[in-house]
């Protein structure tokens, strides 16, 4: 992530999503990256979120204060502002579009931090994702090895295609188990919607909008 003036920067909405949670340092984001944050596909090193600290603070999406210690270096307390609170649910709300690699952290991602605004928003996320998942299996044509023309002696081509076989077995049956992780849990969501109740997130309304 580059904070050079003129470039585009990408809003970290993951660490946004962390702090609408609790004020926290960025030597606690980091912490919660490595602990609770462990499986969302990142590393919690500390450059890059003091950068994304850095880009969400220009934004006016983030505000820090800072906190005396009597045993330590002070440290500067991050939290939302109302235009970070805004920011966080507006995002939570744009239309998701899967990777095409199935269980790549982006949906993950999404799910923890627009999905923390509500059961609803977690199921619209569930739904369109197991959309997505069972649309791409029912596209996949099956295993496919391209043929050796002139492998090395040590690699026979009856092996190099039962071993190619071997490796799409698994991504199928990887799939198969998501998929039905998926479906399981949007059945878990409506439930909850229908059983118990949760305030529904609220949408961004437009600009000038009656409330």
């Amino acid at each position: 992530m580059s904070l050079d003036e003129g470039v585009i920067v990408k809003a970290d909405y993951p660490l946004l999503g962390v702090l609408a949670r609790e004020p926290m340092s960025g030597y606690g984001l980091s912490r919660w990256l490595e602990n609770e944050g462990q499986f969302l596909g990142r590393k919690p090193s500390m450059t890059p979120i003091y950068r994304a600290l850095a880009d969400l603070a220009d934004r006016g999406w983030i505000e820090a204060t800072t906190v005396h210690s009597a045993t330590g270096p002070d440290a500067k307390l991050y939290r939302l502002t109302s235009d970070g609170r805004a920011a966080l649910v507006a995002w939570a709300h744009e239309p998701f579009t899967p990777a095409d690699r199935p269980m790549a952290p982006d949906f993950i991602v999404r799910l923890n931090f627009a999905g923390q605004l509500g059961p609803d928003v977690a199921l619209r996320l569930v739904e369109t994702e197991l959309d997505f998942r069972i649309a791409q299996r029912a596209a996949e044509e099956g295993p496919h090895q391209s043929s050796p023309q002139d492998p090395i002696p040590e690699i026979s081509p009856a092996w190099l295609a039962r071993l190619g076989f071997i490796s799409h077995s698994r991504g199928w049956q990887s799939t198969s188990l998501y998929i039905g992780w998926l479906e399981a849990l949007k059945a878990e969501l409506a439930y909850i919607l229908a059983q118990e109740h949760y305030p529904v997130a609220e949408r961004p309304r437009p600009e000038g909008a009656i409330r």
